[in-house]
């Protein structure tokens, strides 16, 4: 299998493919310092140091053991995320960050087969779309391990549109050859068996099978590779629309068993300007949260880095970037296959990007007949959320049309690049542009458009949480944006992206 550099990658995808590695590792190797001035301030974090207590914890795996088709109905348990246990959060159950800090070398949990397998789901996607699965392991020389993070990419590359599709690692399904187990188990079986295509076979058709995607590439990053990748690009500009603190070592560089190296980290709300360090922090930490947020996470600076990318020129320099950073990506796809892909990366923006999560309601968590928790497909609602996410959106591509011009008109610095973040993942285009002043207590939108129609008017309004927002209409005054939106105190940057209407 040929390995490339994730700048080889001509479109979004690829380039998003650096994130996932990192983010479900917890190396802390010393970097040299980035090769970068900050040019964007990002907001004061507030770090409280605090103690770290690795000795209290003993590694232990429990029995994973499947269930047959014949096993009484199960026993759906609350969604909620526990609360975390004291300084930094143990789950006894074996977390990804934790089991890489104590690292046991082990054989992959075996499921028995069952007797008879659920049935495969009809194919969802046809050829008109290419299929990347993005690949995050925890992979180390003597030991096990799992892909913890993997990211469905659906592209229609003439439509210019894309789909991500953030699974959990903890997902519930059935493994061919194997049995019922958790997905992040898929691909390290794969290798050890000797399944055709090895993990990456085992792990393509497990999808297929479970979630009707058919994959036609994969990707899978090592972990050292991202922070390099963001210090190269400069940094990237993450916009933080609520506030997030989790544990982070004080120094990368730093002994992580010393109790005395950890300290709680906040950053945002704000556009964060992030090193490498500080990007794979923000996209990989689950301690006070919990998968499903880190999948949000991921999936922001996912667009940071592609917006990025585009800003600097990154898709025209693939030949030259093939092979600088050869062991940062493992993947099926060669040279040929980026550059014919090429010319379609500079017409993609990150309004072109829908984001989905497989999360309640279309998982519940279980526990198995061994211990496991996992999560239950809930196949109503997952089943209708995938054909929303492999189908071609319409009103997708009428809203690629509408350019929204975003004014702060508060003091409160970055609000306009958070609403414009928002406006994005609705599937606005949007652009930034300086209020005539600084004190609107409220929030307006003016209707440049020729029909002013209240209902095209109001999915922006709603997709900012303005319900309240003073209207104008001043049809035709603008022949550069359809709509401009004036930021007032009332606005609240906080939202979740899965909860945006696409």
């Amino acid at each position: 299998m040929k390995t490339f550099h994730p700048y080889t990658i001509s479109f979004l995808v690829f380039v998003s493919a650096v994130i996932f590695y990192g983010c479900s590792t917890v190396s802390q190797e010393a970097v040299p310092p980035p090769p970068f001035i900050l040019i964007t301030s990002a907001p004061n974090p507030s770090p409280t140091p605090t103690p770290f207590q690795p000795s209290q914890y003993t590694p232990t795996e429990p029995s994973l053991l499947s269930y047959s088709l014949n096993t009484p109905t199960p026993q759906i348990l609350p969604t909620e995320t526990p609360s975390p246990t004291p300084l930094p959060p143990i789950d006894p159950t074996a977390t990804a960050d934790i089991n890489q800090l104590f690292p046991t070398v082990a054989a992959p949990p075996v499921a028995e087969s069952v007797a008879v397998a659920p049935t495969a789901l009809p194919p969802l996607t046809d050829n008109e779309t290419i299929n990347f699965l993005l690949i995050g392991s925890d992979k180390r020389p003597g030991s096990s391990y799992r892909t913890d993070t993997l990211v469905i990419a659906i592209v229609w590359l003439k439509e210019g549109q894309v789909s991500l599709i953030s699974i959990p690692r903890d997902l519930w399904i059935y493994i061919p050859t194997v049995g019922m187990q958790r997905i992040n188990t898929a691909y390290q079986s794969g290798e050890i068996t000797g399944y055709t295509g090895g993990g990456p076979g085992l792990l393509k058709d497990t999808i297929a099978y479970n979630l009707g995607i058919r994959i036609d590439h994969t990707a899978m990053v090592e972990f050292d590779g991202f922070r390099r990748i963001v210090d190269t690009l400069g940094g990237v500009e993450v916009p933080v629309a609520c506030a997030y603190t989790d544990w982070r070592l004080i120094d990368p560089s730093y002994d992580p068993y010393n109790e005395n190296n950890w300290w709680l980290y906040t950053v945002g709300p704000g556009q964060v300007h992030m090193d490498g360090d500080l990007a794979l922090w923000y996209a990989r930490s689950r301690s006070k949260s919990n998968d499903f947020d880190r999948g949000r996470r991921q999936q922001e600076t996912l667009r940071a880095i592609f917006a990025k990318a585009l800003q600097t020129d990154t898709f025209s320099k693939i030949p030259q970037l093939y092979n600088d950073f050869s062991s940062t990506v493992i993947t099926d796809a060669g040279l040929g296959d980026l550059l014919l892909m090429a010319p379609y990366a500079v017409n993609f923006t990150n309004a072109n990007i829908r984001g989905y999560y497989i999360r309640p309601p279309y998982v519940s968590s279980w526990m198995t007949p061994g211990g496991a928790a996992v999560l239950l497909p809930n196949e109503a609602e997952l089943g209708q959320m995938l054909v929303e996410a492999t189908t071609l959106s319409t009103s997708a591509v009428e809203r690629q049309t509408i350019n929204v011009d975003v004014q702060n008109g508060t003091s409160i610095d970055s609000l306009d690049a958070l609403a414009a973040s928002r406006l994005n993942y609705a599937g606005y285009q949007t652009i930034l542009s300086n209020s005539d002043r600084r004190d609107y207590a409220s929030s307006m939108i003016i209707d440049f458009t020729p029909g002013q129609d209240p209902n095209q008017r109001q999915t922006i309004i709603s997709a900012l949480n303005l319900y309240s927002a003073n209207v104008i209409s001043m049809p035709g005054a603008s022949d550069q944006v359809q709509y401009r939106v004036v930021l007032g105190y009332d606005y609240d940057p906080c939202f979740q992206p899965q909860d945006l209407s696409h």
